[in-house]
């Protein structure tokens, strides 16, 4: 039994629910990555790729619950639960112990490249169910995009 009524009609809900809960479960996964990779990171230019890392995770943390508190006001419950980070994330596993600097940076490059391909699939879904989860999507994307080109930059 739903808590939060939506204004949205049941078909608007259910796309935008699961467009909601997919950014929910990319933002805390590539938080997660990101961190993992910071905290094992070296290299000759461990200090900058590290201290950009943790840029990313600000940014996946601070809009994961934008985007969880959106789903919740809208009647769907979100779900960040370890288990279905898990089981429904689209990015790669991160190898254990200690990564090179420059692969650590191809990792993100993927990551990001692979988050942002998803939010521009659910931007384009949520357009004419609900304007106000597009932009709250397109912001965070624009984020995403901005990280991806520096740690592109930085692999160059």
């Amino acid at each position: 039994m739903p808590v939060v009524k939506s204004t949205l009609s049941d078909d608007d809900l259910n796309v935008v629910g699961n467009a909601l809960q997919g950014a929910l479960v990319d933002l805390v996964d590539l938080s997660l990555v990101a961190k993992q990779v910071h905290w094992n990171v070296v290299g000759p230019r461990f200090r900058s790729v590290h201290l950009q890392l943790d840029e990313v995770v600000d940014t996946a943390r601070q809009h994961a619950d934008t985007v969880a508190e959106r789903a919740s006001a809208i009647g769907v419950a979100p779900d960040g639960r370890a288990v279905t980070i898990a089981k429904t994330s689209g990015i790669g596993e991160v190898s254990d112990g200690w990564i090179k600097d420059g692969d650590a940076v191809q990792t993100l490059v993927t990551g990001l490249a692979a988050v942002i391909e998803r939010m521009r699939e659910r931007i384009t879904a949520t357009g004419d169910p609900d304007p106000v989860t597009q932009d709250i999507l397109i912001g965070l994307t624009a984020e995403l995009e901005k990280h991806h080109w520096m740690f592109q930059a930085e692999s160059s």
